[in-house]
């Protein structure tokens, strides 16, 4: 029978179809070579990013005519003791926080009490359906602290690591000037190489810019939190406050995080559960202004950032890189879009005529 169809032209294309697996196949390598390198690829990355959002202030201490080496110290010097202080305020009451936690695992499981009786209720109802119980007294039991280890060998780096990203992160700022120059003379073409200044330029504009803005609203979260436990009567406020801006960095888990943090250590020092549930509460309070009003009305007027592509980014950098992936996730996809923006601009629409 004759083919009816043979004229008309087929929706996906063969060579559509080898093209769109050869940029998988590239995509799934990517990504398997950031994995296994995670040691190498992370501090240089890191360095980069955190090198890109520092170099305006390095060009600022340049037009004040120190040296771009020296101003390259400067700053990480500075960012290094920002960084210590922080580490400080929270390590304090973490440390004495560690050495009495069988006192306060005795004193939480005290106060769960209260959640006995649904527990008891809730086992007698997986007794009825048949499922497997794992209480035999329906008492409520507080998990083990066998995780510590292994959470802090996830979350510290090595020593390697972090002189490698010190080393990058140094000369990145001292020779982001010489680098940037060779970068836009790699191409022959003027339009080609003004594209290119414009990429960079935007991109150093607009990390900078999200850092500045980032760490000023971060730390007005650390200020009100810090404030809200020191009214509620939370112990080491100045320290929780600390702790509530370093993790406010990292969007989503921070936050949740840092909830689930107030509510521990408020009903372990409260009277009741209920007085422990204050300061937690009215960090949500301060989370849903901060992330509802303050960042969009701010950040938004420099960049569009969608709230999908801003959690699927930290998903995937979080779940590639770990918590210092989580932290470059939004930065990486301020760099995605502008090179998308340039490199694929989107045609205008035109309006109807009259």
């Amino acid at each position: 029978m004759p083919d009816s169809k043979a004229e008309l032209p087929p929706v996906i294309r063969r060579a559509e179809v080898v093209a769109f697996a050869l940029v998988a196949l590239l995509v799934i390598c990517v990504v398997a070579v950031l994995y296994a390198a995670k040691a190498f690829f992370l501090p240089i990355v890191s360095a980069f990013v955190v090198g890109t959002m520092l170099s305006p202030a390095a060009g600022f201490l340049e037009r004040r005519r120190i040296p771009r080496p020296v101003s390259a110290v400067l700053i990480v010097a500075s960012v290094g003791a920002g960084v210590a202080f922080m580490v400080g305020l929270i390590s304090s009451p973490l440390m004495e926080w560690s050495t009495r936690l069988p006192e306060l695992g005795s004193q939480l499981k005290d106060k769960l009490h209260v959640f006995d009786r649904p527990l008891a209720l809730w086992h007698e109802l997986q007794a009825m359906v048949g499922m497997p119980d794992a209480g035999s007294n329906g008492a409520f039991a507080l998990p083990k602290f066998d995780w510590v280890e292994p959470a802090v060998g996830f979350l510290s780096p090595t020593f390697t690591e972090f002189l490698l990203f010190i080393a990058t992160l140094i000369l990145f700022i001292a020779s982001w000037r010489d680098l940037r120059r060779a970068l836009v003379m790699t191409f022959g073409d003027h339009a080609a190489r003004l594209r290119m200044l414009r990429i960079l330029n935007e991109i150093e504009a607009n990390l900078g810019g999200y850092l500045l803005t980032v760490t000023m609203i971060n730390f007005g979260v650390g200020v009100a939190t810090g404030i809200t436990c020191a009214v509620t009567g939370m112990p080491n406020a100045a320290g929780l406050g600390a702790l509530a801006a370093t993790l406010n960095f990292f969007p989503i888990i921070g936050p949740v995080a840092m909830f689930v943090i107030l509510a521990v250590v408020g009903v372990i020092t409260a009277s009741t559960i209920g007085i422990g549930l204050i300061a937690a509460l009215l960090f949500v309070g301060i989370t849903f202004v901060e992330g509802h009003f303050v960042t969009p009305t701010i950040i938004g007027r420099r960049l569009e950032l969608n709230a999908l592509a801003v959690f699927m980014a930290l998903a995937f950098w979080t779940w590639l890189w770990g918590p210092m992936g989580g932290f470059l996730s939004s930065p990486l996809l301020i760099v995605a879009l502008v090179l998308k923006g340039h490199l694929m601009p989107e045609d205008s629409p035109q309006l109807p005529a009259d």
